[in-house]
C-alpha cells in the first residue's frame, strides 16, 4: 500500500470521519504560524491534499472549514459592473467620485486619488453609496444619493458637485442577474462546512470541530437576501494608478444562506 496515496472516502464515509474528528476535543494546530490552520489541521486529521476533496463527483464539492462565529469578510469573486463600454471605476467613479489618497505626497504623488468603498443592501455607506437589487430589470445596481452623505465629507460632497452634480449615478453601474449567478454558481461549490472554537494556550493554538454541515445547490435568492442584509458586500478599491478589482466579499457565518439545502451533520 502507497502511504503518500492520499485517502479516498464516500460522502457516508467523510461524514463519520468528521464526527469522530468532532469527538477528539480539542486538537493542536498541525502548521506552526499558518493562518490557515483550522483547514490545514482539519486536512491533515482527514489525510488529504490541500484544497483537494477525494470523494465521487469531488469536481463539484469542496470543503470549508472556518473559525465558529467568525463574520470576517472572504473574497467570493472579482466581476467589474456594466455598462462594459464604459470601464466605469477608473473612468468614472474614481475621476468623479474619488477623493484625495491619505498617501498622496509621500508614496504616491501628489495628484493621487482614491476611491475605497464597501457597501451593501441594509444600509447606506458614509459616502451615500449603497447596492440596489431591482428584481424586476434583473439587475444589481450601485446607488448614490448625496442627502445621504456624512457632514463629514462635506468638501468630497462640494467637489463631487463640481464634478458632476449630486444627483443619481447616470449611467447606474449594475451586474446583471444571469451574469452574476453564473459567476457565483461557478464559485460556491457544495460544501461540507466544518466550524472550530478555537482556543490559545502557552502561545499554541487549539481547534475543537464542534459544528459540520453540509451545504447543497447554490440558491441565487439566497445570494441577493444576504446582499440585502448586509452579509455580502461589493467591495471598490482603486487609486489613480491602480485599480485592484470590483471585489463580492462574504462574512463568514453566511455561508449557508447561499444553499437551498443544509444539511446538519452534527
Amino acid at each position: 500500500m502507497n502511504k503518500n496515496k492520499p485517502k479516498t472516502y464516500t460522502k457516508p464515509e467523510l461524514i463519520a470521519k468528521l464526527k469522530e474528528i468532532s469527538a477528539m476535543g480539542w486538537i493542536p494546530n498541525a502548521r506552526r504560524g499558518n493562518a490557515g490552520g483550522i483547514g490545514n489541521t482539519l486536512e491533515d486529521l482527514l489525510g488529504i491534499r490541500e484544497n483537494n476533496l477525494p470523494i465521487p463527483n469531488a469536481a463539484e464539492w469542496e470543503l470549508k472549514a472556518q473559525r465558529l462565529d467568525s463574520t470576517s469578510l472572504t473574497t467570493l469573486f472579482h466581476i467589474e459592473p456594466s455598462p462594459r463600454a464604459i470601464r466605469f471605476v477608473p473612468q468614472v467613479l474614481l475621476p468623479k467620485y474619488g477623493w484625495a489618497h491619505q498617501e498622496g505626497g509621500r508614496r504616491y504623488p501628489k495628484s493621487e486619488m482614491s476611491f475605497r468603498q464597501t457597501i451593501h443592501g441594509q444600509s447606506r455607506s458614509d459616502r451615500g453609496f449603497k447596492v440596489v437589487i431591482d428584481r424586476g430589470e434583473r439587475k444589481i445596481l450601485i446607488s448614490f444619493d448625496a442627502k445621504s452623505v456624512d457632514s463629514r465629507h462635506g468638501d468630497w460632497l462640494e467637489l463631487v458637485k463640481k464634478h458632476v452634480g449630486l444627483s443619481e449615478l447616470n449611467p447606474q453601474p449594475y451586474w446583471g442577474f444571469d451574469d452574476l449567478e453564473h459567476k457565483a454558481g461557478t464559485k460556491l461549490l457544495n460544501a461540507f462546512y466544518v466550524q472550530a472554537e478555537v482556543k490559545i494556550e502557552r502561545k499554541k493554538e487549539y481547534y475543537h470541530y464542534t459544528k459540520i454541515m453540509m451545504l447543497q445547490k447554490f440558491s441565487f435568492k439566497g445570494f441577493l437576501k444576504a446582499l440585502e442584509k448586509g452579509k455580502i458586500l461589493v467591495d471598490f478599491d482603486a487609486r489613480t494608478g491602480h485599480n485592484h478589482g470590483t471585489k463580492f466579499r462574504m462574512r463568514q457565518d453566511a455561508l449557508p444562506m447561499l444553499y437551498e439545502k443544509t444539511t446538519i451533520i452534527k
